[in-house]
């Protein structure tokens, strides 16, 4: 499901909508979020390069990896860093993200003559000016045209740290609804933010995507416990949850694996299949017949079913006069008595008050 999320990042908006936005979540148990970040801006860089993307370029906001790490892993990737110029542009927000350690320069984007992909930016702290900066790079990489670019944001928790909730929420917001902007995509580390924060990103989310530690049923009663004793710090799991341009929601879920060439997905296995099927909850009656439930049910003879045995069948139709009946106490039975182990419907009228005649208006007593 991890390449539908990329389908989704490369097919980017439609018109008139608001441009997805894809928030990738880990925790301590489970830190793999950076892999399956890396994963998709590689996968996105090279629809980019191949011009299967609606996008024509790339925005990298770096704030907890330096922007050196980002050409590194284009490169071992396959993707052509030597035209990278053409259509990435990365903003070191990671080197002085305060403007600490240059007191002297103005706060604010400096180019980098000897590296046109790369701008250095001061002033975390203003996210407005942060907006504006962003949208100024991109157009400088696609023009002032109809052409799109996506923006990438490493830590949205680094935003969070200097920010406060609203205004990231509201950079968030901006950038989805900016005519030019194709797709955004960010890690949050979620154990580091309260319950608040963490609703406001995934409210100004389309996609949301749960990096979970690997767990397996240890009790085969369907109850996740994770082995304490082999932790297994390789592989785990993707919840994502999509919100669907008619409204609805879906969520699916994959296995991933890190290794040394990458992270690898994989459908959820059929072991934690069935564990899954078992957290379906109890209910006190069984929705399942038995075997001799079903030969019982098989040998009841409905009222108005004909079994052809040559004899006159006598159906109560509700219509019967009492004097008609000899004996209103006599049940009326649509099955054979002489049979045993046959079953039959059984009638009795309620009461002799009861009128047999149907056809008359049972209300017709009553002043309306």
């Amino acid at each position: 499901m991890a390449e539908s999320v990329c389908r989704s990042l490369r097919d980017g908006v439609l018109e008139g909508e608001l441009a997805p936005a894809l928030t990738i979540k880990d925790s301590l148990s489970s830190p793999f979020g950076f892999n399956v970040f890396s994963h998709i801006l590689v996968q996105l860089s090279s629809h980019i390069v191949a011009g299967k993307s609606q996008s024509r370029g790339m925005v990298i906001v770096s704030l907890s990896r330096s922007p050196s790490s980002y050409t590194g892993l284009l490169k071992m990737n396959g993707v052509d860093v030597e035209s990278s110029k053409k259509w990435i542009h990365i903003l070191d927000c990671y080197t002085d993200p305060l403007g600490w350690k240059d007191k002297t320069r103005k706060s604010g984007d400096i180019m980098d003559p000897s590296n046109q992909i790369l701008s250095s930016y001061k002033t975390v702290k203003d996210v407005n000016k942060l907006f504006s900066v962003i949208c100024d790079l991109g157009r400088g990489l696609v023009g002032e045209n109809k052409s799109r670019f996506c923006v990438a944001i490493d830590s949205l928790s680094e935003l969070l740290r200097h920010s406060s909730m609203q205004s990231v929420a509201s950079l968030l917001s901006n950038l989805r609804s900016h005519d030019q902007i194709s797709s955004i995509f960010g890690l949050l580390h979620s154990d580091l933010h309260e319950e608040r924060a963490l609703a406001a990103v995934e409210y100004t989310s389309s996609i949301v995507a749960s990096v979970d530690p690997f767990h397996h049923s240890v009790d085969g009663q369907g109850s996740y416990i994770r082995n304490s004793s082999e932790p297994n710090l390789t592989k785990g799991k993707l919840n994502i949850r999509s919100k669907r341009r008619n409204g609805r929601v879906r969520v699916t879920c994959e296995e991933f694996k890190v290794g040394p060439s990458g992270i690898s997905f994989a459908p959820v296995s059929a072991v934690d299949g069935a564990a899954v099927a078992g957290l379906i909850p109890k209910v006190q009656f069984n929705l399942q017949l038995s075997e001799k439930e079903l030969v019982d049910r098989s040998r009841v003879v409905l009222p108005f079913e004909h079994q052809g045995n040559g004899k006159p069948i006598q159906i109560y139709d509700g219509r019967r006069s009492l004097e008609e009946s000899n004996n209103e106490t006599t049940p009326i039975s649509g099955g054979k008595k002489e049979e045993s182990g046959r079953g039959e419907i059984i009638y009795f009228r309620d009461s002799d008050d009861e009128m047999p005649d149907s056809d008359e208006d049972p209300d017709d007593d009553l002043d309306i």
